[in-house]
């Protein structure tokens, strides 16, 4: 009778094994699209798991409230609206001089009868810098001004893009979260069948020593899986300036993107999109507008003044002033600014040239690694997955014939469950490699 109850009980976790593994992506037909899935809620391990799995977040969400929520975003912001007021300024003349002078006696201040010098000077004087001088420094503060849109630019996009990666990890640990949780109340029913086994003399210690060691392992996993759940909702709450234990909800359903492009595509899209290769080339500008200006210098500014005197009884007198600024120590000042603009200017070309080296390997490197981690799902989703569960499905027959040892079958599922959790990392990896490459291309690979 015990030896019937225990076969009863193998042949409802083989059922249980089928039907559990039947479910993953890799049980589909070759070349259709594999569906990451969100929807099962996990299970009770922790008790903050459960909460975060009754609602769903989805990457819109995140990405619309850090740029509502995030100050550094929002303080960048002010930075550029700050430079664009000062482009006016820069051209616009100076502030006129007014002066007032009493040629007479001191005390008390009063005109001098009878002196024709003495008289009451009211003077309004405006400096005029050379031409072309103004409309230079207005075109440098705009080219500043240009900059620091293309951080503000480069901000969001960075942000955006660590808000991907963040919701990537958290899906894959979710993923992980609900596959290992499945694999161990499948290992908890073997546990249960070797100990039955065990009892009724068809099965070894070993055995239920074994399922238990790993039963114990799998719960290890959770464990580190839920220390891992906090750190990535914490990173999303960082980015969107909430609190660190807020509550973030599981992650919806995604599509895995597609790479439409090639490496020659990106590299070609940096050139032009990328706001840091956009930030040096304004900066090339704006170093070559500090030549012009600097060339400038070597010429005179000029002022015009106009003065009034009230002489009381005498004829009132008015006066025209014109003052010039002369360079005459140009070789020790004009010629060494000169010759610093035209270094910064040098040193803004080099600049350029690194950078854009740098930012082509870094295209490359998020591009190797996107279409490994593509290939890898490929693989994994075709041929290494459905082969695990077909020897897993082959295990199981040879288990209850008696052809396969407890830790065939064992090895079987365990090796099935690193190749599911193998395969969910894999795309995680493809959506986190292109979200880094959007803020280096400028263009949007993920949604």
């Amino acid at each position: 009778m015990k030896t019937k109850t225990a076969w009863g009980g193998m042949w409802a976790i083989a059922v249980a094994i089928v039907m559990a593994i039947s479910g993953f992506p890799g049980s589909l037909a070759a070349g259709e699209q594999p569906p990451p899935k969100s929807q099962e809620r996990p299970a009770s391990i922790e008790s903050f798991i459960d909460t975060g799995g009754k609602t769903t977040v989805t990457l819109d969400e995140l990405i619309k409230a850090a740029i509502e929520g995030n100050a550094g975003l929002s303080a960048s912001m002010e930075s550029v609206n700050a430079a664009r007021q000062m482009v006016l300024p820069a051209r616009t003349l100076p502030d006129p001089m007014f002066t007032f002078q009493n040629m007479g006696d001191i005390i008390p201040p009063q005109l001098q009868a009878e002196d024709p010098s003495s008289g009451r000077f009211f003077t309004l004087e405006q400096e005029l810098p050379f031409p072309g001088k103004l409309d230079l420094k207005g075109k440098i503060a705009s080219t500043e001004a240009d900059v620091q849109e293309m951080g503000h630019s480069l901000f969001h996009l960075q942000l955006i893009s660590a808000v991907k990666v963040a919701y990537y990890d958290l899906s894959f640990i979710y993923q992980s979260l609900k596959t290992v949780r499945k694999s161990k109340e499948l290992l908890q029913e073997i546990v249960e069948i070797a100990r039955t086994r065990y009892a009724v003399g068809q099965g070894v210690q070993q055995d239920v020593i074994k399922a238990q060691v790993e039963l114990s392992r799998l719960i290890d996993r959770l464990v580190t899986l839920v220390k891992e759940l906090r750190t990535a909702e914490s990173r999303i709450n960082d980015r969107l300036n909430r609190p660190i234990g807020t509550p973030v909800g599981a992650p919806a359903e995604f599509e895995k993107a597609e790479l439409r492009y090639s490496l020659d595509d990106l590299l070609k899209f940096s050139e032009t999109g990328s706001p840091v290769i956009k930030t040096r080339r304004i900066e090339i500008d704006r170093r070559q507008l500090g030549v012009e200006l600097a060339q400038k210098e070597f010429y005179p500014d000029f002022a015009l003044g106009f003065t009034y005197v009230d002489r009381d009884d005498q004829p009132e007198m008015y006066g025209l002033m014109l003052k010039a600024k002369l360079p005459l120590y140009f070789w020790r000042k004009q010629a060494p600014e000169l010759q610093a603009a035209r270094a910064n200017l040098s040193g803004a070309r080099m600049m350029l040239r690194e950078t854009a080296s740098d930012i082509g390997l870094q295209i490359r490197e998020s591009y190797v690694a996107a279409t490994t981690a593509d290939q890898l799902v490929g693989l994994y989703y075709t041929a290494i997955v459905p082969q695990a569960r077909l020897s897993l499905e082959s295990a199981i027959a040879g288990y209850q014939t008696g052809k396969v040892d407890f830790l065939t079958l064992l090895d079987s599922l365990l090796t099935l469950l690193d190749y599911e959790l193998k395969y969910y990392e894999a795309v995680s990896e493809v959506q986190k490699a292109l979200a880094r490459l959007e803020p280096l291309t400028g263009i949007e690979l993920t949604k």
